[in-house]
């Protein structure tokens, strides 16, 4: 018998299968209450009801089964969970009474983030979720010890690139320059100089008077002004804690995006899964020349790159994101008669087309520049109502593998039509000569 027989025929050891950290039954022991809270929220009055005819021993009774009970279920659920990285997926096993088995290919995989909760910081674990290429639903793991996590996402990962086995344990976190860090009085002042914020701030100062003038009752005016005041600081206030110390870095894998007061999320974004860059520009930044910069990346929830930051900073981590690309500086306006379809607005729209983007402009009081590479357009289509027809407008929408339509508005009809064939060969030759969307490819 040959070597290759020999080899072939001793059996592979079994896949050694590993458990979550110990401190994830407790997390898991909420179900059981979370169930009876929903049920409360769902039917108040019923759930009155039933609390009021609850005498202390009953009461007692009821904690001392629920608790234990709760303890059982989290242990339960957190015993049956097993994952383990074989040569080709990471499989994860879940489930007490339903057991659920999820096999994930390793080269389907496109982005693992590492999200770390206020109480998970406290204690020192982590969660791990995994974007796969198809997927609406990531799975996760949560949770894991902080080193575990990011030694198994620097694993995962560069299995995914196609390291073997063995050296992809070895590896390691790849390292990653720094390319921006947004500072926190930066972050404060750019949501003051929102519009959504002074638009909650007026209402709730407009409002109530208006409101007291009509009903002189003081139950209506608070009724109404204290929602319109928490909802004006809850969104700034939201967003802040949630993209405070935001931080962009560069490495192998693709961009690394840290960020959180709280809940600190370090995410990645997915090289080559791009398919459109958003500038956006409100009106009260323009002074002093910052932009927000938005992603839509394919399959996966990152939907923010860069907060806030001055232009010329952003299309810099711009350029990393879509390597060879230059931001268009003045996007040609449509013909002055595409006024008679849209007054006012059509001087907000715009179009440029370069050798490697398509980039469409919208917006008057807040700009938004969408940029499309040529290699992300799925399909191209021209549209032309009744109206548009008769003063020879048409549009021209270019489709993304996100899901997403950025449209050209009101372009002269002949140009639409020269740009809808242009368009559609410039797609099929950037499909052609695009580099392959793989992990430090």
């Amino acid at each position: 018998m040959t070597a290759t027989g020999l080899d072939d025929a001793v059996p592979r050891p079994p896949v050694a299968e590993r458990r979550l950290h110990p401190v994830t039954p407790f997390r898991r022991a909420w179900a059981p209450v979370t169930v009876l809270a929903g049920w409360a929220a769902h039917d108040p009055n019923g759930a009155q009801e039933q609390a009021q005819r609850l005498t202390s021993a009953m009461l007692l009774t009821g904690l001392a089964v629920l608790v234990p009970a709760a303890g059982l279920y989290g242990f339960l659920s957190w015993w049956f969970t097993h994952y383990a990285v074989t040569d080709s997926e990471l499989r994860i096993r879940t489930g007490l009474l339903f057991r659920r088995t999820a096999h994930i290919r390793l080269e389907r995989i496109q982005a693992v983030d590492v999200t770390r909760p206020l109480l998970a910081r406290v204690a020192g674990v982590a969660k791990l979720r995994i974007d796969v290429v198809g997927a609406d639903k990531k799975d996760e793991l949560a949770f894991l010890g902080e080193r575990e996590a990011r030694a198994l996402r620097a694993e995962l990962l560069a299995r995914a690139a196609g390291f073997a086995p063995e050296a992809a344990r070895e590896v390691g976190e790849a390292p990653a320059c720094e390319l921006l860090r947004v500072p926190p009085r930066g972050l404060a002042l750019s949501l003051l100089l929102t519009g959504a914020t002074w638009g909650s701030l007026i209402a709730a100062l407009v409002v109530p008077p208006l409101l007291w003038l009509a009903t002189h009752s003081l139950w209506t005016v608070l009724a109404v002004a204290l929602p319109l005041l928490g909802a004006a600081g809850a969104r700034s206030a939201g967003r802040f804690v949630a993209e405070y110390d935001w931080t962009v870095a560069e490495s192998p894998d693709g961009l690394r995006i840290d960020h959180g007061l709280l809940d600190r999320a370090h995410e990645t974004v997915p090289p080559g899964r791009v398919q459109t860059v958003r500038i956006v520009e409100p009106l009260l930044w323009r002074r002093l020349g910052w932009v927000r910069v938005e992603l839509d990346v394919a399959g996966s929830d990152n939907s923010v790159l860069v907060p806030v930051a001055p232009r010329a900073v952003a299309e810099a981590v711009i350029a990393h994101v879509l390597p060879g690309v230059t931001v268009p500086a003045a996007p040609s306006r449509p013909p002055r008669r595409a006024g008679r379809c849209a007054p006012v607005r059509w001087r907000g729209y715009g179009l440029a087309v370069t050798e490697s983007v398509f980039a469409a402009r919208h917006g008057l009081l807040r700009r938004r520049l969408a940029l499309v590479p040529h290699a992300k357009v799925q399909s191209v289509r021209l549209t032309q109502g009744p109206w548009e027809r008769l003063w020879r407008l048409a549009d021209v929408h270019v489709d993304t593998g996100a899901g997403k339509t950025v449209t050209a508005r009101l372009r002269d009809a002949g140009d639409a039509a020269r740009l809808l064939a242009e368009q559609a060969e410039r797609s099929r030759t950037g499909r052609r000569d695009a580099r392959p969307d793989r992990w430090m490819a």
